[in-house]
C-alpha cells in the first residue's frame, strides 16, 4: 500500500511539472534558422540579420529576414521580436555568419555568446561571408525559398564530402582556446542567382588575417588531418613533369582524382627551430587527364606519381608558408609541438614567435588507383 501510494504521488507530481512547463506550439513560434553578424553603423552596435522560419496552422511555412541593430544580442532579438507576430526561438538554428569586416575585428564575443547559450548546437556551422551580409540574406533568390537552409545544406554537404574544411562552433572553440592551433572557416559570398563558397579565412586570435582560395582547403586539410574521400583536381606544372612524359612541348598536365584514404604522419624533429617531419601517403583514383599519356604503362604511371607528389608537396609547402606569412597556424604544429615537448608551457604569443621561424620537411607518397573507366 505505501509503495502505491508512493507512485501516485510521484506521478501526480511529474504530471505537474509538466503542467507548470511552458510550451512551443509550432504555429506560435519562429524558427531561427541562420543569424549573420555585421559591424553597427555606430560605435558599440552590432548589426544582426536573421533568418526565421514562420509555419502556420495549416502547415505552410513563409521565411523572415529580419535585419536590426543593438548593442547586445539579446537586446537585436528583443528588438527582432517586436517585428514579428510569434516569439523567435533558436534552438533551431544551423548556421552563424560574419560579415568579413567584422571577422577582421576580433569574433572571440560571438563564440562565447553561443557557447554559454544552451539552446544553440555546438554542432552549428559558423563561416565568413564576403561582400555585404544583406545583400546575401535579403536577396530574393529564383531557385532559394529558404537561404538560411540552402546555406546551412550549401556548408555540410561541401563538410561531408571532404571539399571543404569543417567549421562548427564546436571546432572554432577548441580552435580559439587552443595554445597551438587557430581557426580556420569556410568564405561564401553571393554569385548573381547562387551562393558559393569562395574560399577559406584564417585567422590569428579571434581576428581574420588572411584567405586562401576554396582549392587551396584540400592542401590545408591535408596537412593537418587524414583524408578519407572526395575529389580534387590539380595541374602538373612543366617542373613537376619528367622529360619522358613532355611530348608536343606540354606546359602541364590538368588530372582529377577521387582520393580514397590518405596517412599522415607528423614527427617533431628539433623542438629549437622548431623543425617537423610531415609524411603523407595518398591512395586516388585517376578519375580524368587531359594527356595522352598511355596511363596502361606501368613505367609511365610510377612516373605520373612522382610528378604528383613533386606537385602536392610543393602546393603544401605554399599554403604553409602563407600561413607562416599571417602568422596563422590552422594546421594544428603547434598542438603537435606543445604534445611533444615535455613541460613546453606553450602559450599562443610563444607559439606565435617560434611558428614564423618553422621549418616543415615534406614528403609525399601518392599510389594511383585505377579501375579501367574514367568518369
Amino acid at each position: 500500500m505505501k509503495k502505491l501510494s508512493f507512485y501516485i504521488i510521484t506521478l501526480l507530481l511529474f504530471i505537474t511539472l509538466v503542467g507548470c512547463a511552458e510550451t512551443n506550439i509550432l504555429d506560435r513560434v519562429g524558427l531561427t534558422t541562420l543569424v549573420g553578424y555585421d559591424l553597427g553603423s555606430e560605435d558599440n552596435k552590432m548589426k544582426t540579420t536573421a533568418v526565421i522560419r514562420e509555419v502556420n496552422p495549416e502547415f505552410q511555412s513563409n521565411v523572415e529576414v529580419v535585419t536590426t541593430e543593438d548593442e547586445t544580442s539579446k537586446g537585436a532579438r528583443a528588438k527582432t521580436n517586436r517585428k514579428l507576430s510569434k516569439k523567435i526561438m533558436v534552438g533551431q538554428m544551423r548556421v552563424v555568419l560574419f560579415s568579413e569586416e567584422l571577422a577582421k575585428n576580433d569574433i572571440h564575443h560571438y563564440i562565447d555568446l553561443h557557447l554559454e547559450n544552451p539552446s544553440v548546437s555546438n554542432g552549428i556551422y559558423m563561416a565568413v561571408v564576403e561582400g555585404p551580409m544583406t545583400s546575401l540574406l535579403e536577396y530574393q533568390y529564383e531557385n532559394i525559398e529558404d537561404i538560411g537552409q540552402h546555406i546551412f545544406r550549401l556548408l555540410a554537404q561541401n563538410i561531408e564530402s571532404e571539399h571543404m574544411i569543417s567549421s562548427t562552433l564546436h571546432e572554432v572553440a577548441r580552435d580559439y582556446y587552443s595554445s597551438g592551433r587557430n581557426i580556420v572557416m569556410p568564405i561564401i559570398k553571393k554569385e548573381e542567382e547562387f551562393v558559393e563558397i569562395s574560399g577559406i579565412a584564417l585567422f590569428k586570435d579571434g581576428n581574420m588575417a588572411g584567405r586562401l582560395s576554396a582549392e587551396d582547403s584540400f592542401y590545408v586539410k591535408m596537412i593537418r588531418e587524414n583524408y578519407e574521400h572526395g575529389i580534387f583536381e590539380t595541374k602538373l606544372q612543366e617542373e613537376d613533369i619528367p622529360t619522358s612524359l613532355r611530348k608536343n612541348t606540354v606546359s602541364e598536365i590538368p588530372l582529377a582524382f577521387d582520393t580514397v584514404k590518405t596517412n599522415r604522419k607528423l614527427k617533431l624533429v628539433n623542438s629549437n627551430t622548431p623543425e617537423f617531419d610531415l609524411h603523407i601517403t595518398i591512395k586516388g583514383r585517376l578519375l580524368e587527364i587531359k594527356s595522352d599519356l598511355n596511363i596502361g604503362d606501368p613505367k609511365i604511371v610510377a612516373e605520373l606519381e612522382q610528378a604528383i607528389s613533386k606537385n602536392l608537396s610543393r602546393e603544401m609547402s605554399r599554403v604553409i608558408k602563407y600561413g607562416q606569412k599571417i602568422n596563422s597556424d590552422v594546421f594544428g604544429f603547434g598542438e603537435s609541438y606543445r604534445s611533444s615537448v615535455r613541460n613546453s608551457k606553450l602559450t599562443q604569443e610563444k607559439w606565435h614567435e617560434l611558428f614564423k621561424e618553422m621549418k616543415v620537411n615534406i614528403k609525399v607518397d601518392f599510389t594511383i588507383l585505377r579501375n579501367g573507366v574514367f568518369e
